[in-house]
């Protein structure tokens, strides 16, 4: 697996969510072998044994099950170990969910987009009330599973630290998804251990928020800019498909790419039915703004 990786033409790797156990040695030896160094690891990482496909959401730290609670921080502290191990710089983490039994507002909006995504506007005034009308629902009802997360996150921040790891709280594109987009930059700045988690950006999630009027993508990056650990990069088209090949979707990535910096992680993170040449394609359309952006 990694050296296939790297005969695309990459030196760094995100180990993702879809990391069975069984892949671990083989991963472990090319890292000792120097084969590939390790970006980042997605959470969780390794699965937890039994399970065999990608399963970022199985435990949620949000989550008033005190036993999938337990699960949540169990299999994350794992992750943070592994990282680690491999020498990652960051785990990229998703933080749960507020759950609705009846009338999910995230519904609402898939089923009724503006009728001018992407604009200021964002389409006309009625819309834009059934955005608020949702925003007011998700806060009313978030603070207890946004409570249980914030816990959640306070209790690995520690070992984090310790490890010498980043924690990279991730943007969602569902509505339902914690945290809010606009409340990442108070949330980062309450931690307990300042410098320990930052903001990870994914620009397919942020273009799929934009699509539904929720957020201004730009403004978003701009927002959380001094607190961006690094980046999710694919491309997403006019019907919300994400993971696509850079240039198959609306996405701006020249405006994504002004809010580079050194020392940021870029990641191109794709659907597996891409091809070959369409990832090589990617990674060079990302070198070509790397080179505009620094001037190497």
């Amino acid at each position: 697996m990694i050296q296939e990786m790297v005969a695309l033409g990459f030196s760094h790797v995100e180990l993702s969510h879809g990391i069975r156990i069984s892949l671990v040695p083989g991963i472990l030896k090319a890292v000792q072998d120097g084969i590939a160094q390790i970006s980042s690891v997605h959470n969780f990482c390794p699965l937890p044994t039994g399970i065999t496909t990608a399963a970022p959401n199985l435990f949620m730290p949000s989550s008033g099950d005190t036993r999938e609670a337990d699960q949540w921080l169990r299999h994350t502290k794992r992750t943070i170990d592994f990282a680690a191990q491999v020498g990652a710089r960051v785990v990229v983490l998703h933080l749960g969910c507020v759950e609705f039994l009846w009338f999910s507002p995230g519904k609402k909006l898939r089923a009724k987009p503006p009728k001018q995504p992407g604009t200021e506007d964002a389409g006309d005034d009625s819309y834009k009330a059934v955005v608020d009308a949702a925003l007011a629902r998700m806060r009313k009802r978030m603070p207890v599973y946004w409570t249980r997360t914030k816990a959640g996150i306070e209790s690995i921040l520690a070992q984090a630290s310790e490890r010498g790891v980043k924690l990279g709280v991730e943007n969602r594109e569902k509505f339902e998804e914690l945290p809010l987009d606009a409340d990442f930059p108070e949330y980062l700045k309450s931690m307990s251990i300042p410098g320990v988690a930052g903001y990870w950006h994914d620009a397919g999630h942020a273009h799929i928020k934009e699509q539904l009027g929720v957020i201004n993508h730009e403004q978003q990056l701009e927002a959380n800019a001094a607190n961006t650990l690094g980046f999710h990069i694919h491309d997403t088209d006019a019907k919300g498909r994400d993971h696509q090949p850079l240039g198959k979707g609306e996405i701006d990535f020249e405006m994504v790419s002004r809010f580079w910096k050194p020392e940021h992680l870029i990641v191109l993170e794709f659907s597996p039915r891409l091809t070959p040449e369409e990832i090589v394609a990617s990674r060079q359309r990302v070198e070509e703004l790397l080179s505009a952006r620094f001037g190497e």
